[in-house]
């Protein structure tokens, strides 16, 4: 048992933008953070398809509408809905989202493969 603990609180605000495979996204808890996850917000207009080897993902729709493909299947998005993308599902959303996503085990940003 590691006999330090952190506890961390960070106000997404405060957190700079970058855009990567999925749209706009903060990086809320990362991977040197050492959690057991990662936290994005993102914001999401037209992600590109893609998948992870080792990383699991659950997304939590903040607000707005739109789409997701997993693997064949296609789904609607909207507030307070949750999609669980297990790791190996090829994956994409678009519209006009606002989602938070907790990645596990940490490590996502060097676990995207991206297919287009």
């Amino acid at each position: 048992m590691n006999p330090t603990k952190t506890c961390l609180r960070r106000d997404v605000v405060d957190i700079q933008p970058w855009t990567e495979t999925c749209g706009q996204i903060r990086t809320v808890i990362e991977e040197k953070d050492e959690a057991a996850a990662e936290v994005h917000h993102l914001e999401i207009t037209n992600a590109k398809l893609h998948y992870h080897q080792r990383t699991d993902e659950i997304y939590y729709v903040l607000e707005g509408t739109g789409r997701m493909q997993l693997d064949e299947e296609e789904v609607e998005l909207h507030k307070d809905i949750t999609v669980y993308v297990p790791r190996g599902v090829k994956h994409k959303a678009w519209g006009s989202l606002k989602v938070l996503v907790v990645c596990i085990p940490r490590g996502v940003l060097n676990d995207v493969h991206e297919l287009e």
